[in-house]
Formats: structure tokens, sequence, C-alpha cells
């Protein structure tokens, strides 16, 4: 395959398997990037950053050396970074920047994402246009004469970043024990730092580097952090935090519930930003309405965008609001960042539970609004299978699912269904890998199974 064609920005950037992801491909990328920003006249350095994955610093160094050709000064990481710090580096005075991560992603995959100088997540309008550049940069790529190329330079982005947040976040986290747990990532010396630096007492886990990332996918899902659910659902711990691979995703564990629906998680932490600030929340159509009663009760609006954190991002700006999140564990706040940030959330809400535990506050958000179940599953499925689902689901769903009748159908993003009983599931393509994902919301976990269960039976024959 042309090395151009091979190259498609999904979700959130482009990755690929270790046999995909080429220093020829990722060269054409930066390239692309470059005629991007001399078109836009957009001046100024560009960051470049990069995750633990093997490999990943030789692919940065060569998205430098391609940059410098064409002109740019860049700032490279001096060494692996969370996407996040590299997203609020790209906000002080930075053309754009380039991070490559396959984020959560099984360790056998690599990416690259671009972050517009606002720092948040690309738009399609953008990442179209860098792909629409591909064909062209192979055969003429943008130089300058050898006496005008930049100059790349390795630069701290944790410090700065570090100060940066304990100055937002004004915490003191003094008596607070936590277990953290880097899941071998970027996050390992960052968000613990953090942590420590606001007072916490910090216990690691996986806070060394293995690119391999002991042999399974860096997500932080209860299936993948037992050892931190148990260490401190055995009372070692206040609390428990984990990143994935880039750290721009959170999970969080407590005393008593263990792993954290994350989808309760946004409803806490909006809560808790709610008490000395005001302002809306956005969520994405897959996550739950609990957040909703939050803010309705503290007479605030909710935005509901497609999934995907770019378009979260585009209504936080719109809507000026006050926080955004999505299902899968990532937040943001506007004041700081309109991007995902797993270690600037890690410490607000740690800041949280060290002024009330975070069961307590749970507690109190499930008596006042009511309890909220969701879950998710996926089901393999190739990519050129996905819109054929879709149509199958939306041309034959029948009146009823899982036994109830069908209110509402919204399509928008995927094939959501409304029931009678104020369940809901909805079947969406992944944008990152062959899989169609399936979600639902109940009352019970009973139900939420039932859902799932009902989801996979209607997408199973069309696979």
């Amino acid at each position: 395959m042309d090395d151009a064609d091979a190259v498609s920005f999904g979700t959130d950037g482009w990755r690929a398997t270790r046999e995909e992801f080429t220093l020829p491909r990722v060269r054409l990328v930066g390239r692309a990037v470059a005629a991007h920003l001399d078109d836009g006249d957009r001046a100024g350095p560009v960051a470049v950053g990069y995750d633990a994955r093997e490999r990943s610093r030789e692919f940065a160094e060569a998205l430098a050396d391609v940059l410098t050709a064409a002109g740019r000064d860049v700032r490279l990481s001096d060494r692996d970074c969370p996407t996040p710090t590299l997203a609020w580096t790209v906000t002080r005075e930075c053309a754009g920047g380039l991070v490559i991560t396959a984020s959560h992603n099984p360790p056998e995959y690599n990416g690259v994402k671009f972050i517009p100088t606002d720092g948040a997540p690309a738009l399609p309008a953008v990442t179209e246009d860098i792909e629409r550049r591909l064909g062209a940069v192979a055969d003429d790529p943008p130089t300058v004469p050898e006496g005008e190329a930049g100059t790349a330079t390795d630069v701290d982005m944790v410090g700065p970043y570090v100060e940066h947040a304990l100055d937002f976040a004004g915490a003191d986290l003094s008596g607070l024990s936590v277990v953290y747990d880097a899941m071998h990532g970027s996050g390992r010396g960052v968000t613990d730092r953090l942590l420590s630096r606001a007072g916490a007492d910090v216990t690691r886990l996986r806070c060394d580097r293995d690119p391999d990332f002991g042999g399974s996918a860096p997500e932080p899902v209860p299936e993948r952090t037992e050892q931190l659910v148990g260490r401190v659902t055995s009372g070692e711990a206040g609390l428990g935090v984990v990143n994935d691979g880039d750290a721009d995703r959170l999970g969080i564990v407590t005393p008593e519930r263990g792993f954290l629906d994350p989808n309760v998680l946004l409803a806490v932490l909006y809560e808790f930003l709610l008490e000395d600030d005001a302002g809306d929340v956005v969520r994405t159509v897959s996550t739950s309405s609990l957040v909703d009663r939050v803010a309705a009760a503290h007479g605030q609006a909710v935005h509901e965008t497609a999934v995907g954190f770019k378009w979260v991002a585009e209504a936080m700006a719109e809507h000026d609001a006050l926080a955004g999140g999505e299902e899968s564990g990532g937040f943001g706040v506007t004041a700081h960042l309109r991007n995902k940030d797993g270690v600037l959330l890690a410490l607000l809400v740690a800041a949280a539970a060290s002024e009330r535990p975070l069961d307590a506050r749970v507690d109190d958000l499930f008596e006042t609004h009511g309890e909220v179940h969701q879950d998710r599953v996926s089901v393999d499925c190739p990519d050129d299978r996905k819109p054929g689902i879709l149509d199958a689901l939306e041309e034959g769903i029948g009146d009823e699912v899982a036994g109830t009748p069908v209110e509402e159908v919204n399509t928008v993003d995927g094939f959501k269904v409304a029931l009678a009983d104020g369940t809901w599931l909805l079947v969406r393509p992944s944008g990152t890998e062959p899989k169609m994902r399936v979600y639902a919301e109940a009352t019970s976990q009973e139900r939420v199974e039932e859902l799932l269960a009902a989801g996979r039976d209607l997408v199973a024959p069309h696979v």
C-alpha cells in the first residue's frame, strides 16, 4: 500500500500496528503538518512529545527532523510524557504539537496525533486537511535552505506543567493516602509527583517503564487494575488512582466501591467543581445522564455531543462550560485545558476525596438523584462491516428491545434507542479499533446486562 494511503486519522489521530506504523509514514505525517501550518500562517515552534512505547522516542525524533527541515523550531520532550502535558505546552505560544502515542491501545500499536495551538483535540477539518496533503508532500516535502532550518531542543514539559497544576488546583492533600498505578506508562513520575507535591502519602504501582505494559493494553478498567483495587479496598489507602498509557484518561478506586464507574465519577467531579464555581457541563451521547441531574439541581445546562473528546472540547468552548467528560474516563476542565487530562483530574479528584471521602460523596449523590448503572461491551468487527451494521439496525430494529417498547431512535452518532422503561441502548463503531461498541444504561446492573446481551444479539448476525 502507498504510504500516503496507509495513513488515516480516526477518532483521535492515526493508530496502527508496529508493522504498519513505519518511519517513512511518520515522516510523511510530519511533513503534512508542516505544510498545514505554513499554509495557515501559523507562526511559532512545534511541540513534540511521545509515550513509553517501543521506538516512540525514535519516531518523535523523526518528526523533529522533518519539521526542522521545513524551517520550524521544535520543542522535543526530554522524556516520554503524558499527552496532556504536551497539549498544555502547545498552548504556551506554540503553533501546534505532535505526540507519538497509541494511548490505551495494546502494546503492538503506536500512533500519532496532531494538537492545534489551543491545546484542544484537532477537529475533522484540520485532520482532513493534513490527510489531503500526504500525497503531495511525499513527492515534494516542505523544506527551506540549510541556513534557514529550524532547531530541535530537548525541553522539560513535565516540570512547568506540575507547577501550573499545583497552582491551578490549590489542593492540600495532607493526611490523604493514595495508591497510584501508572500501568508502566507516561504518568509515572508525573501524576504521582503531583499528588505527592500536594501533600498526599503516595504508594506507587507499576511505575517503571515497560514498553509492552506488562503484556496487556494500558487501559484503566477494572479487569486490568486488580492489584490497585485490592490494595485500596483492603484499607491500605483512602483513594486509588490509575492512568492509561499516555495519562490522558483516569480511573479511580474507592475503599467501599472498588473501581468507580467513570459515569459516576463525572457526576461527583462536576458537583465538587460546582462548590466553588458555576457553569454548564458537556458529555457525550454514550455518557450517563446522571450528571444531567446534578446540573439541573444547580440550575446549569448539559450539552450532549457525539462520541470523541474533540466534540466535547468544541462544546466546552462554544458554551463556556465548566467541564466536560465521557464514559471512558476522559475528563477536562475548561479553565485549564480543553482536552482530556488524567493528571490534573487526578489532583482534583484527590482534592475532593481529601475534603470528604468519595464514597460518602457517591452515597449522597445516589440518595439525592437516584442510582444509575451503565456498562459497555465490544464486539469484534472489521472496519468495512461497520456502516452496514448501522444500516441494518436502522432498517430492522423492530418495536421493542429486551422486551421493552422502543420510544425513540437517535442516529446522530451510531444507533441509540431510548426504551419505555427509561433505559437506553447504544451501538456505535469504534474509531480506533476494529470493533463495535455496545453501551447500555439502566437503574440496575441486572437490567444493564440484559440490554448489553440484546445489543450483542442485534450486532452479531451482521459482523
